[in-house]
């Protein structure tokens, strides 16, 4: 179970404060839970009372008794409703099924290019997920809402991709209702790094309030997480480092039609293709990773300069952004310290000592569950949300 006892990084509105506060499983009694919200104590029981009806809270032991009838508690009931969290990556797709704490029931993942197209990659999800539901014997009406994490810009409003420049045949697809037409519950789709982010967080540091998520793969992306909540900017590009000009790669011809991006320079394909100008076979980043693990001499430099042009935009990031964690993850990741080694020696070396005294800069500790874990986040915040509950209380 991951833990959710700070609250969302995706934020909660004063009305779903008592939601909020249920979601990390801790027992309370209704004069609590108007002390820490500030609603009456009408209010309270009103809001109790439905989320007790849709099984979304149960009563536990009560409290110790100050004299007189024992006070009644109340805690979450995680099991009460699922989820179903869909990683789909540039090369891959994961489903997970999770309960409302964020705890993995089920998962499955297999190779699946992106560039089939939405309905394909799609049916692949549904038809998976649904596959995992019944596996654990769940019915079918327990599935409460869906997360999704693309490898785009994502307009998060409407859940459609917007330009996504490795996603040939997605751009303003309406991802929402299509899953809709054979799974009818919410859908809320966000951009991969964004997930990744969400559930680096909500795993390995719950009490960070500044943490950026920095995915290395087939592209470069970062996830952002300032004063507690995730940043999505203005058309939901922010955190887009893969296409910020490094210098050292000046004449480098990138896929969105620019020079120098540092995908175009430290991505997984283009690690592999400087190697190959060496004479060294490797094709994708798995095959760097390989040559990595077994100990060849360029494939570890190559890597490591790749560290290096990374930190060399980050180091804008850490004055921009002030982190206190900058977690790296993604396929690359799997290349061990190398990566990190060339982040951090750039890093360290060109931020301010203010920025840096406290930075941690460390191998993602959610790993290849990152992204899995922060779609059940997206969808689980949606359930407990009052727009949620309502929605689940009308079917």
């Amino acid at each position: 179970m991951v833990d959710i006892s700070r609250g969302s990084a995706l934020g909660s509105s004063g009305a779903s404060e008592l939601f909020q506060l249920l979601r990390d499983g801790a027992p309370r009694t209704r004069a609590s839970l108007a002390a820490s919200t500030g609603l009456a104590r009408s209010t309270i029981a009103a809001r109790v009372d439905e989320l007790m009806e849709l099984g979304l809270v149960s009563p536990v032991a009560d409290a110790a008794s100050t004299g007189g009838r024992p006070p009644s508690q109340f805690a979450l009931n995680p099991g009460a409703r699922i989820v179903l969290a869909a990683d789909l990556g540039a090369s891959h797709a994961n489903v997970a099924v999770t309960d409302l704490a964020g705890t993995v029931l089920a998962e499955h993942g297999e190779p699946l290019d992106i560039a089939q197209g939405p309905e394909a990659v799609l049916g692949w999800m549904v038809d998976a997920g649904l596959a995992l539901i019944d596996g654990l014997g769940r019915d079918r009406h327990e599935l409460a809402a869906i997360g999704v994490g693309v490898p785009g810009p994502v307009e998060h409003s409407t859940g459609r991709p917007v330009n996504p420049p490795i996603m040939p045949g997605w751009d303003r697809f309406d991802v929402p209702g299509w899953v809709q037409q054979h799974l009818e519950v919410p859908v809320l789709v966000d951009n991969d790094v964004n997930i990744m982010a969400l559930g680096e967080r909500a795993l390995a540091w719950p009490q960070v309030e500044h943490l950026m998520f920095v995915k290395v793969a087939t592209g470069i992306g970062s996830g952002i997480i300032s004063g507690g909540l995730l940043q999505r900017g203005a058309q939901g590009i922010a955190g887009d480092i893969g296409h910020v000009r490094v210098a050292r790669g000046s004449d480098v011809p990138c896929h969105c039609g620019n020079r120098g991006c540092l995908e175009a320079l430290a991505s997984g394909p283009a690690i592999a293709r400087a190697l190959r100008e060496q004479g060294i076979e490797a094709h994708t980043g798995n095959d760097v990773v390989e040559l990595v693990k077994h100990g060849d001499i360029d494939a570890i430099q190559a890597v490591r300069q790749a560290g290096r042009d990374i930190g060399e935009v980050l180091t804008a990031c850490v004055s921009l952004v002030n982190p206190s964690v900058v977690a790296i993850g993604g396929s690359m990741a799997r290349a061990g310290e190398h990566l990190i080694a060339g982040v951090r020696e750039v890093v360290y070396m060109r931020s301010m000592p203010l920025a840096t005294e406290h930075l941690v800069i460390a191998a993602s500790a959610a790993a290849e569950n990152a992204a899995v874990l922060g779609a059940s986040m997206l969808a689980i915040h949606h359930v407990l949300s009052p727009e949620g509950i309502d929605a689940l209380a009308a079917r």
